[in-house]
């Protein structure tokens, strides 16, 4: 059962590179204190998360799901799912706006606290 788990595993890395993407992300946020590090592991959590979504929804000989004829009989798998396409966006987006309101933040805090440093910013808060 575990050796059929991994031989899966080996013949999908997209799956492999998703993953380790996603723990090098966390790994960054949780081990830095400096704030733009952890917002660099949060960024590369989204893009694990992006990329996990693009190579799911990837569909071979797929047509778009657009119908022109009401006649002929509809087969749903020639058709690739709009939905993880619609969500890659969406994610892409927030990503973007995520990053941009995190930095200015981050900016915010190093002009009334003079430092990224998490530690340092705790103990001047105090």
């Amino acid at each position: 059962m575990m050796f059929e788990l991994i031989g899966g595993w080996l013949q999908r890395p997209n799956y492999i590179a998703f993953v380790l993407l996603f723990l090098w992300g966390i790994y960054i946020m949780v081990t830095r204190y400096n704030l733009v590090k952890k917002l660099i592991g949060m960024y590369l959590m989204q893009t694990s998360v992006i990329f996990f979504l693009v190579t799911t929804s990837a569909k071979r000989d797929a047509t778009v799901p657009i119908l022109l004829s009401t006649t002929e009989i509809i087969h749903p798998e020639v058709y690739a799912n709009p939905l993880p396409h619609v969500l890659t966006l969406t994610a892409i987006v927030v990503g973007v706006a995520t990053l941009g309101v995190s930095l200015a933040l981050a900016d915010a805090i190093y002009k009334k606290y003079g430092s990224l440093d998490e530690e340092e910013i705790l103990k001047r808060m105090e």
